[in-house]
Formats: C-alpha cells, sequence, structure tokens
C-alpha cells in the first residue's frame, strides 16, 4: 500500500496540446497511479474528441478519473471541481495508488491546493432566473445591476463572462452579501503534499501541434461528434459548450461558415489559449519543476526528483 503520509499529489499541468495526458498516463504507469482530470471542459460527457480526453485504450493501461462525468447543461467551477478532486485523491490513496492530477485549469490547481473560501450554496432556480436575466436585459445591463451590489466583482470580470456574472449575482440573492466579499474569507489549504511539474513547451513548437491536433480531430470525426451535439438545439447558455471549435462548428453547421473557417478559427483560438495559460502559469504558480516537453529525459527526471523527496 502507498503511504498517504509520504505520497505526494502529483500534479502535471501545462498550456493545451503541450503533452501533459501523455507524461500523465506514462508516470500513472510507472508509479501505480490514478490519472485525475484537472481541465474544466473534459469534465463535460458529450466532446470527448474536441476537448482531447484519453482515449478507451488509454484509460486501460492506468485509473483515470473525472473525464466526461458531467453533462454540458452544468456548470463546473474551481471550487466543485475541488470537492470532486479532493474525493478522487482519498479514493486513489485509499486504493493504494499515486493521485496524479493533469490539466491545465491553473485557477483550479490553485483552489485545490491554496484553498478557497466556501460560499454557501444557492437555493434551487436562481441560477436559471439569473441565466434568463443575463439574456433579457443583456450583459451591459446585467453588469450594471450587479455594479449596485458588488462593484468590486464587476470590475474584475470580463464584460461576456456570462458565467461569472451570474454567478455573483445568485450569491448576492442568495446571501445578501456581495461574492467579493465571500472571497475575501479565510481559506482552508488541502491536507496533502504537491509535488508540482509545469510544462513549458517553445512556443512555435507548440503553435504546430495545436494545428496537427485539430486536424487529428477533424480525422477522427470530431465534426460528426459535435453535430450530435448541435441536432439536439442545447440551450446556448450551456457552460459546456464554450469548448473551443465548439461555437465555429455551430456556425458551420447553420451555414455561416465554412468548415476552412471552423479549422483556422479553432487553431487560432487555442494557440490565444495557450498563450493565456502560460501567462497564468508564469505568474500564478510556483512549480516544483518546469520541464520542456521535448525532452527526452523529462519523465527520468521527474522520477528522480519524485524519488528524493521519499528518500
Amino acid at each position: 500500500m502507498v503511504s498517504q503520509a509520504r505520497t505526494p499529489v502529483i500534479v502535471v499541468t501545462g498550456p493545451t496540446a503541450s503533452g501533459k495526458s501523455a507524461l500523465a498516463l506514462a508516470l500513472a504507469e510507472r508509479r501505480g497511479g490514478t490519472v485525475i482530470n484537472a481541465d474544466a471542459m473534459q469534465t463535460y460527457d458529450a466532446f470527448p474528441i474536441l476537448t482531447a480526453q484519453p482515449t478507451q485504450e488509454e484509460r486501460e493501461r492506468a485509473p483515470h478519473a473525472l473525464y466526461g462525468v458531467l453533462p454540458l447543461s452544468e456548470t463546473i467551477s474551481a471550487a466543485r471541481w475541488r470537492t470532486m478532486a479532493s474525493a478522487e485523491i482519498e479514493r486513489a490513496l485509499a486504493a493504494g495508488r499515486v493521485p496524479l492530477l493533469c490539466g491545465g485549469s491553473g485557477l483550479y490547481l490553485r483552489t485545490l491546493m491554496k484553498g478557497i473560501a466556501t460560499i454557501p450554496d444557492a437555493p434551487a432556480g436562481l441560477r436559471e432566473q439569473a441565466n434568463a436575466d443575463w439574456a433579457a436585459l443583456g450583459p451591459d445591463a446585467f453588469r450594471a445591476r450587479l455594479a449596485a451590489h458588488d462593484s468590486v466583482i464587476v470590475a474584475r470580470l470580463k464584460p461576456g463572462d456570462r458565467q461569472r456574472h451570474v454567478r455573483a449575482w445568485e450569491v448576492w440573492l442568495a446571501t445578501g452579501r456581495p461574492l467579493s466579499d465571500w472571497q475575501e474569507g479565510e481559506p482552508s489549504a488541502a491536507p496533502w503534499r504537491f509535488a508540482t511539474v509545469l510544462l513549458s513547451p517553445d512556443r512555435a513548437w507548440l503553435r504546430e501541434r495545436i494545428e496537427r491536433r485539430f486536424d487529428v480531430m477533424l480525422a477522427q470525426g470530431v465534426e460528426a461528434e459535435v453535430r450530435a451535439v448541435f441536432d439536439k438545439h442545447p440551450d446556448p447558455a450551456w457552460p459546456g459548450l464554450k469548448a473551443h471549435g465548439a461555437p465555429e462548428f455551430f456556425r458551420h453547421f447553420r451555414g455561416e461558415m465554412p468548415l476552412k473557417e471552423v479549422r483556422r478559427i479553432g487553431i487560432d483560438h487555442t494557440r490565444q489559449y495557450a498563450k493565456r495559460q502560460m501567462t497564468w502559469f508564469r505568474h500564478q504558480m510556483t512549480p516544483d519543476l518546469v520541464l520542456d516537453p521535448r525532452a527526452d529525459q523529462a519523465l527520468g527526471q521527474i522520477e528522480k526528483y519524485l524519488d528524493n523527496l521519499d528518500a
């Protein structure tokens, strides 16, 4: 059995398409690990190809958790993911396996490791009403209404970020306190120790990989995958529909955009996202190891570091 006191929770993070999943799987195989998803979009069940979830063959090589577990209609937040991931970490440790978090949602990882203030759940129905208000009022009027009660949170949010504005409004309605006030509460840090590996790839290499990965997705049938969701006429407000490429495919299916434009925009948006991720990691995370994923010895370097921790 793995010692819970001595075993660190391994974190493999970095920008999209940097090779996190392959590295995490190799580590899981060599150290008896369970790979736990730390990517917001990969928690949804409808787009396994579009969100680059592990294949069935990969899942058979080592246990995986929190991939494709939520319908597109549900909202995943840092706080909710923290609860889910904590349960999977405990489950892995109880089974004598090494918990291995893998994903590029940096805010989620920081929330797990550093903690988050406890915010009460809103009563059922408030989120639906808030979403309806956003649609009826429009973003500008919704923001103005929210600012009258929580100007601090409005200043932090991007104008078009519906999900976070809705969350702030429902917290105000449910508690009578601004979300920004709740966020100032004392966070509770996780009880485990972490060994964090950040993949920091060469920019040109990553840009090429993002393009190649999108073409592989097309060859694997991602268009049919997204079409199956489109044909069910999903609510445009569903959070899971924000996966890179999904809005463009929807426009293609409505006859508004040729497939070549879907490809171009999907690749461009993914590259922009990868750039934002790296900026976040540089300013918000202090990893134990920073590795170039192109290096043949990356896996060996991680194992050497882990072995020294256990010595």
